[in-house]
């Protein structure tokens, strides 16, 4: 692909080779359908791939980051074999091609970030955070196992404790929060956010080259390391996209309410 073929995406190219990328689905605080699922799986070979740029900053139209996957998109899933193994492969590159892109990758993380958008904005090289985002990991709220990029880089990033905390109970965090227990890089007041990212854009794409791509290459192989733990992790978030508590958790969420989960009745397990 190239930019002109992203519907849900925009582009704007700054000197000296900084790309700013925008989520654009603000009226559904940019969440993700299928075609911007899909886009967000491309995007970093398509930057990877343009010499031009030497880092990227991704944020979010309007007042979030991403909100996650569209609901009917994952409702659509439930128990539908053929969708459950391409939403598998679509998450499982997702994550490996964030990880695999040579590009530096700097998130401003200006709202709600949670699901397929909490991926991108957790696994870019730098993460900067407005005080007013909230962050979550919300596939437990959701009925199924915390698979995306949750196994493979929560625990280095804030330790397990924090980790199992976070993860098992779906909870929320702010941005000041998430900058003490060591979830994002960094966090500044919300006016500051857009110029802070420009400002350490600009410090890695007039530093050497190959030296901080080959430092992030490095990093990033306690990434992969971790790889089996994430493949693991997310066959079993798929497994429970054939149970009755997705729906459940889906309904919870639609209606803004705590889901009702079957298994949690009597006798459900």
């Amino acid at each position: 692909m190239n930019y002109s073929n992203y519907q849900h995406i925009l582009f704007k190219k700054r000197e000296p080779g900084i790309l700013w990328v925008t989520l654009n689905r603000p009226e559904v605080l940019n969440a993700a359908d299928a075609r911007m699922h899909t886009e967000l799986v491309n995007l970093w070979q398509t930057i990877g791939a343009d010499a031009s740029v030497r880092v990227a900053v991704i944020t979010g139209a309007g007042r979030a980051f991403s909100a996650g996957g569209d609901l009917k998109l994952v409702e659509e899933a439930y128990a539908n074999y053929e969708e459950i193994i391409r939403i598998l492969d679509e998450a499982r590159e997702l994550v490996y091609n964030i990880i695999h892109c040579k590009t530096p990758i700097i998130s401003a993380i200006n709202g709600p970030a949670v699901g397929a958008g909490l991926v991108v904005a957790l696994l870019a090289d730098i993460s900067i955070a407005a005080e007013s985002a909230r962050l979550a990991d919300g596939h437990v709220r959701m009925g199924v196992a915390a698979g995306d990029h949750a196994a493979i880089i929560w625990p280095l990033l804030v330790g397990m404790a924090k980790a199992k905390y976070y993860l098992m109970t779906s909870g929320f965090v702010d941005g000041k929060e998430a900058e003490r227990i060591g979830l994002v890089s960094l966090c500044v007041p919300d006016a500051e956010l857009h110029d802070k990212a420009m400002e350490v854009a600009l410090n890695l794409a007039t530093g050497p080259q190959q030296a901080i791509r080959f430092t992030k290459r490095a990093l990033n192989q306690w990434l992969l390391d971790a790889g089996p733990i994430f493949d693991h992790s997310l066959a079993l978030e798929m497994l429970n996209f054939f149970s009755p508590d997705m729906i459940a958790g889906v309904e919870g969420l639609r209606e803004k309410r705590k889901a009702e989960f079957p298994s949690a009745g009597e006798g459900g397990m």
